[in-house]
């Protein structure tokens, strides 16, 4: 899900040299990850709801929400290194 392929299907631009190493990862983990704690106290202190229902409704919503981020966070990262690093992809 998060291999990069080794050209641009578009314009040909060989890919193959992009390394993004674990920058999408963390940069999900980190936003998702305040964005979540944050709702949680907010329904914990709002609503009070019992503790199978935070052990329920988070997984539920963080899951999909990080497999829904994660593939335009690498192709960010990949754009970025383009735009700022493209000597280290052999463009230069």
């Amino acid at each position: 899900m998060l291999t990069v392929r080794d050209e641009c299907e578009s314009c040909g631009l060989d890919l193959s040299k992009a390394d993004t190493g674990d920058g999408a990862a963390v940069g999900v983990i980190l936003v998702l990850g305040a964005i979540v704690v944050g709702l949680a106290f907010w329904v914990e202190f709002r609503f009070e709801p019992p503790l199978w229902v935070h052990a329920i409704l988070w997984p539920a919503i963080t899951l999909p929400l990080t497999i829904l981020m994660m593939r335009p966070a690498k192709a960010a990262l990949v754009a970025l290194q383009y735009r700022h690093r493209s000597a280290e992809m052999g463009l230069r």
